[in-house]
C-alpha cells in the first residue's frame, strides 16, 4: 500500500446557496493553491500518482498547484450539501443557516437525516457516499508510489471516520474544521490506511498569510 495526501480544495464562491454557483475557486482560492504548489515544490514533494474529483474546483485546484493533470474521478467528488439542507428544510422545516456559526448545529443534523433515510430523493444515499469513499481510497492506496488526491471536506471527514471508527457528531466537527488546501495523509499501518497528518497548511503560516486560513 501507499501513502496518500488529501487536499482539500481552494476557497470556493462562498456567496454559493446552490451547487453549480459554489463550484468554482474564488481569487483567494486559486491563491492558496498556488501557494500550496510552492511549498510541496519547495519541499521536493514526490507525487507520481495525481487524482482528484471531475468538479471545477478540484481541477482549479489541482492546476493552480501546478500539479500534473490529474486522473478524474467522481467517486472523489464532494457531497451535494445544498441540495441536502434544502430537502432537509422543505421535509422537516430545519431553515439553512446564513452564517458560518449555524452551520455547526445545522451539519450534524443533516448527516444524521441522511444517515437514517429520513431525507426523501437524495441524490445519492449516505450509505452510497460512504461505499464510493471506501472503494476509491482503497483503489488508490493499493497503486505503486505516493499520491496526492485533490478533492472535498465532506469527502475527507468521510475518509477520517472510516480510518477511525467516528460517530456523526464527531464526523460533523472534522468536516467544520477542515481549511481550504489544507493536506491531509493517510499512511499503511499494517493493512490499514491509518491518519498520520489532518488539517495542515504550512503554506499559510507565515503571519502575512493568516487570513488566507479559511474553512468557507
Amino acid at each position: 500500500m501507499s501513502h496518500i495526501t488529501l487536499i482539500r480544495h481552494g476557497q470556493a464562491n462562498t456567496e454559493a446557496r446552490d451547487e453549480d454557483s459554489y463550484d468554482k475557486l474564488s481569487p483567494l482560492g486559486h491563491q492558496q493553491a498556488a501557494w500550496l504548489g510552492a511549498h510541496l515544490s519547495d519541499a521536493q514533494a514526490h507525487h507520481p500518482r495525481v487524482y482528484s474529483g471531475t468538479l471545477t474546483r478540484h481541477i482549479e485546484t489541482a492546476a493552480s498547484m501546478g500539479l500534473p493533470a490529474p486522473e478524474q474521478d467522481a467517486r472523489l467528488n464532494e457531497i451535494e450539501y445544498f441540495t441536502l439542507a434544502n430537502l432537509l428544510e422543505e421535509q422537516h422545516g430545519v431553515a439553512i443557516p446564513i452564517e458560518r456559526e449555524g452551520f455547526i448545529q445545522h451539519l450534524p443534523r443533516v448527516f444524521t437525516a441522511w444517515q437514517n433515510g429520513e431525507l426523501d430523493g437524495p441524490p445519492e444515499t449516505f450509505q452510497e457516499f460512504e461505499a464510493r469513499t471506501y472503494d476509491v481510497i482503497h483503489e488508490i492506496g493499493k497503486g505503486a508510489g505516493p499520491a496526492v488526491v485533490v478533492t472535498s471536506g465532506a469527502f475527507i471527514s468521510m475518509v477520517m471516520r472510516q480510518a477511525m471508527g467516528l460517530d456523526i457528531p464527531s464526523m460533523s466537527r472534522l468536516a467544520l474544521a477542515i481549511m481550504n488546501t489544507s493536506m491531509h495523509r493517510l499512511f499503511p499501518i499494517g493493512d490499514h490506511l491509518s491518519p498520520v497528518l489532518f488539517n495542515a497548511v504550512p503554506h499559510l503560516e507565515a503571519p502575512d498569510r493568516h487570513y488566507a486560513q479559511t474553512h468557507l
